[in-house]
């Protein structure tokens, strides 16, 4: 595997994202800002070339005009060259240490000898992959820019009943229809392909979702992380809960129920909250 925009990815995924990699940033202000730091993206890669891998704080900031945020990345200027030459195929995440990251060039990193595609044929796969993960999405969606989750023209024109617009559906799922599906009861990262798109989780599945962790604490309604259940094919709640590693418990604040649950609904999302616990080696403690 390999570490890109925040996201653990399979190396056969890595050709298919390389020549997009190599175009220039999507925003004028990266692009200028990349202009106005020549220098210091230089010195950052001959840095690496000499001594890496490194962590952040260990490369100087030699930068020539500094990175301009009304956030957090505000004056990081090391970190914030990082992470746009990593999505620009220059520099790779070569481990971790804690919640550090080492950063070091990417052919000592990434596989060698990977197949070159085109960007056309790139984004063609890239569009046929991620609709036979979704199974069902629009050719224009929503989601973030530097990892948009379009399909384009792949796959099967369709029309679903009670959504406006048109969908396109993976051919393969088709001709599943006709089987007969068994489900489970699942508890969902925010971040879990099936809920990424909120807008589609809300047009297919009529389940309202937002990750609320930016939000002031009195304005949240499911809580700072809360996660998606999922029960066979609805979304039936979430899951407000956390680790308290000190205390080795997976604290359960709230199980905020959509659709009321049923006996056999309660007793499986107990068994997932256990199995939760149990792979994070805590116990359970609350609701």
């Amino acid at each position: 595997v390999f570490e890109l925009n925040g996201m653990f990815r399979p190396a056969r995924a890595l050709p298919l994202l390389l020549p997009q990699m190599k175009q220039p940033p999507r925003y004028a202000q990266t692009r200028t800002w990349l202009e106005d730091n020549d220098g210091f993206r230089r010195d950052i890669l001959k840095r690496l070339l000499e001594s890496g891998p490194l962590l952040s704080g260990e490369i100087p900031d030699t930068s020539q005009v500094s990175w301009p945020s009304t956030g957090w990345t505000n004056d990081r200027n090391v970190t914030q060259m990082l992470e746009i030459l990593a999505m620009r195929g220059q520099v790779a995440i070569a481990g971790r240490e804690k919640r550090q990251r080492y950063w070091d060039l990417p052919e000592r990193v990434y596989p060698r000898n990977l197949p070159e595609l085109s960007l056309e044929e790139a984004r063609r796969e890239r569009d046929a992959r991620r609709l036979r993960a979704l199974g069902i999405a629009r050719a224009k969606s929503t989601g973030m820019p530097d990892e948009p989750i379009d399909v384009g023209e792949t796959g099967v024109d369709v029309v679903v009943e009670g959504v406006k617009g048109a969908w396109r559906v993976d051919p393969d799922a088709l001709t599943q229809l006709a089987e007969p599906f068994e489900g489970r009861t699942a508890l969902l990262s925010p971040f879990d392909r099936l809920v990424f798109d909120r807008k589609r989780l809300l047009e297919l599945f009529d389940y309202e979702y937002i990750l609320e962790m930016y939000k002031p604490k009195a304005t949240r309604r499911w809580g700072y992380f809360a996660l998606p259940i999922l029960h066979g094919d609805e979304f039936v709640g979430k899951l407000d809960a956390a680790t308290d590693r000190k205390a080795e418990v997976l604290r359960v604040t709230a199980i905020h129920e959509d659709i009321p649950f049923t006996p056999d609904v309660a007793a499986a999302v107990d068994e997932e909250i256990d199995q939760l616990a149990s792979w994070l080696g805590v116990r359970v403690e609350g609701a």
